[in-house]
């Protein structure tokens, strides 16, 4: 029993790895490869990040944890990547997904952190803990950034946040995309005007619309949020196998004025480039979630996080980003986690 528990705990956890790194390799497939094409898409690519850049944070441009603001180019450097799940007339929203990513430029390697929205922090600015997700609606970008540096201990150097919204526009931009549907259902959702929306068990084409109702659905669903991240993790798949189509280029601008209307970034077009050498290390992320246990405080539902775990996470993206004395040569707090793993997959 004890063993096929374990077992069912590494497929789940497989799982959220492969959304994770489906997230980062349409992050750099999109503004990377194709961006690359040709000359005219490098150009489209530069004026949509133009467009798509946010009013400088109030920081300014450098983290307050660094000294000196960072290069992608030649520095090891930090993304908060961010879902935002508002509806339509809504300014500020709690985020959906929260990720941070970091980059190391000597072993050209990625670590892609997950910090689950339920996650008990201290929100900086307030004094009080609460939801993470909490912190985009209750301060917007700058209360997330500064409190999920705050909570990892290291800088966050830049970010990147889309809106669930905008999946419908970029789904249809690509002339939708073919889903794996796991069970007959129907979706209604008076806030997108989503209504008799039918899912069939098996292969089906979907348009934007559909995609965003796909990837909403929970309710219906036996596995619950899991079975949301899974649904959510073929429609980015999805979106991928798409966009990486030869097809895709007879709707180019479509596409990137689709990016362009719901993205939000500090990156510069030559930040996004730097990107480019990291793209072998997409098939090698090291994954890591933020872990911890299931908790009801005054009726909310927390999870609250283990400090032990988290001062190990914290001590392996400080080597990753070689900052307050730390570097890869350092022992890796989660070598010995990783060797328990495999005894139990045996």
């Amino acid at each position: 029993m004890i063993v096929e528990q374990s077992r069912t705990r590494q497929r789940k956890k497989r799982s959220k790895r492969k959304i994770l790194k489906s997230i980062l390799t349409l992050f750099v497939l999109t503004f990377v490869v194709i961006g690359g094409a040709i000359f005219y898409s490098a150009w489209k690519i530069n004026s949509t990040i133009t467009g798509a850049a946010e009013p400088e944070l109030e920081r300014g441009v450098k983290s307050e944890m660094r000294t000196e603001a960072v290069n992608p180019s030649k520095d090891n450097f930090s993304v908060l990547l961010l879902g935002d799940d508002s509806r339509p007339g809504e300014t500020r929203a709690r985020t959906d997904a929260m990720l941070v990513a970091t980059f190391n430029k000597d072993e050209k390697s990625i670590i892609l952190t997950s910090i689950p929205r339920d996650s008990r922090v201290e929100m900086v600015g307030l004094g009080f803990m609460d939801k993470i997700n909490h912190a985009n609606s209750r301060g917007g970008l700058n209360m997330t950034i500064n409190t999920v540096e705050n909570f990892l201990d290291i800088p966050i150097d830049y970010y990147g946040y889309v809106r669930f919204e905008g999946l419908v526009d970029v789904v249809d931009a690509l002339g939708g995309i073919e889903v794996d549907v796991p069970f007959d259902f129907t979706f209604n959702e008076k806030s997108t005007d989503s209504y008799n929306l039918q899912f069939t068990e098996g292969l089906q084409h979907i348009n934007g619309k559909e995609a965003l109702a796909y990837s909403r659905m929970r309710k219906q669903d036996p596995l619950g949020d899991i079975g949301r991240g899974q649904r959510q993790q073929q429609v980015i798949e999805g979106i991928i196998k798409q966009a990486a189509s030869f097809s895709t280029i007879t709707n180019f601008n479509g596409l990137m004025d689709a990016i362009g209307d719901n993205l939000g970034t500090n990156f510069s077009f030559a930040n996004l480039v730097a990107l480019h050498s990291y793209a072998g290390s997409l098939t090698d992320i090291e994954n890591h979630q933020v872990q911890g246990s299931n908790a009801t405080i005054n009726g909310v539902y927390y999870l609250e996080v283990d400090q032990e775990h988290l001062a190990d996470l914290q001590t392996r993206l400080k080597q990753h980003l070689e900052i307050d004395g730390h570097s890869l040569n350092d022992p890796n707090p989660f070598e010995e986690e990783k060797f328990e793993e495999i005894e139990t997959s045996y």
